[in-house]
């Protein structure tokens, strides 16, 4: 079975859950702490064995690009004045992987985001890291779905369980548990009306597809919202060639919420080696106020 090289990181929603921060500034760049959440996203792919990444943007979303590139000036500053440290730091970020990049010029939805990676990708399996999904973990997520992949030979989506209320907001997914926390995926729908739910399972942040999944997207006709939704196209391939779940290991956050920049700023923060101490004590004496 083909090894899992290649990544495609959606990047071109507009944001609009989390304005006006997001009218200047990517909800992807938005930082948790001192680093931009779609830098966690990369790192995650890195540390599961990708090497080749293609990050899809839209107008205005240029600051992605420029993250991820040298900053001559700025580097040069930082060598004189002795801050190697610093600058090992933002050289690391623009090493991390080979880094692609590709407008989607309309805003379709995100099969069709996906079916404009086709040439990237062209004839091998490939990982999807949604761009609003930072995931942290010791076993990074995408790794986990990339050995479920090599294991069972056909496309990974990784799941966990939503509330009621979230539910009808998601996908759900129907499933069979094979061990541990891997299960057989037998059937999904995007965001279902209430009589329409499978379980409490649904579709959150990562999946790794075979290329079959191009052709599909061709022929899938534009869904909820009216667009074209990638969970369509993986119910016919799942109904076709069958689907594994992975209930993966991680904390996930969705920074496409308002609520879940907070919590990953927080929580990211207790454990950052720079400020954790003092932030830690910060939150202990606020604590006494609320």
């Amino acid at each position: 079975m083909s090894k899992v090289t290649k990544a495609v990181i959606p990047a071109a929603g507009l944001g609009t859950r989390v304005l006006p921060a997001s009218k200047a500034l990517p909800k992807e760049m938005l930082p948790i702490v001192d680093k931009p959440a779609l830098q966690y996203i990369v790192e995650e792919a890195v540390r599961s064995g990708i090497n080749d990444i293609l990050i899809i943007t839209n107008r205005g979303k240029g600051i992605i690009e420029d993250h991820f590139d040298h900053v001559i000036e700025l580097e040069q500053r930082l060598a004189e004045s002795g801050r190697d440290e610093t600058l090992k730091e933002l050289n690391d970020i623009t090493n991390l992987a080979n880094i692609y990049y590709i407008r989607q010029k309309q805003t379709k939805g995100l099969g069709h985001a996906i079916s404009c990676a086709r040439s990237f990708v062209g004839n091998q399996p490939f990982a999807v890291l949604y761009g609003d999904d930072v995931i942290i973990g010791e076993d990074p997520a995408c790794a986990q779905l990339c050995r479920a992949y090599e294991e069972y030979g056909r496309g990974v989506v990784g799941i966990k369980e939503v509330t009621p209320e979230q539910i009808v907001r998601y996908s759900s997914l129907k499933v069979n548990l094979l061990h541990d926390n891997i299960y057989a995926v037998a059937d999904m729908v995007e965001k279902p009306s209430p009589d329409k739910v499978f379980s409490l399972f649904s579709i959150l942040g990562r999946c790794v597809l075979p290329p079959a999944i191009f052709d599909i997207l061709d022929k899938t006709p534009p869904g909820a919202g009216g667009e074209i939704q990638l969970t369509d196209a993986m119910r016919t391939l799942t109904l076709t060639e069958g689907m594994t779940g992975v209930d993966f290991t991680g904390k996930r956050y969705d920074m496409g919420n308002k609520l879940g920049i907070l919590e990953a700023t927080c929580e990211v923060a207790l454990s950052h080696p720079e400020v954790g101490e003092s932030f830690r004590a910060y939150l202990k004496n606020l604590a006494k106020t609320l």
